[in-house]
């Protein structure tokens, strides 16, 4: 039984690496700073930025602060909580299909006579 929640718990963490990987490969900007964010040492700092990403995107009605932040704050904490990675990385992948939809549909429009 121990067995199979620690494999899990490896499948969900390869899946959240996974789509870290294909979001770094998308935007190739964002490939250092993920890498670095990532590392495993980082948690001491990666925890309380997270959660004032996820404060800032509740304040969001702020005018500095956006819901832009809820999501990067939760995608970090992600990282280091096991019971947000499955969530997480569906989201992520939701995401991203939606964006892939969005942009075959936009390029599909364009392309089309007026």
């Amino acid at each position: 039984m121990a067995r199979d929640l620690n494999s899990l718990k490896d499948r969900h963490e390869r899946r959240l690496d996974r789509q870290f990987d294909a979001l770094s490969r998308q935007f190739p900007a964002l490939r250092r700073p993920l890498n670095a964010i990532r590392a495993r040492g980082w948690w001491i700092i990666r925890l309380p930025i997270a959660l004032l990403f996820v404060a800032g995107g509740i304040l969001s009605i702020l005018p500095f602060l956006g819901f832009w932040m809820l999501p990067v704050g939760l995608l970090l904490l992600a990282v280091d909580l096991p019971m947000l990675r499955a969530p997480m990385s569906n989201t992520m992948i939701r995401t991203r299909r939606r964006f892939e939809l969005w942009k075959r549909r936009r390029a599909h429009k364009k392309s089309l006579p007026k």
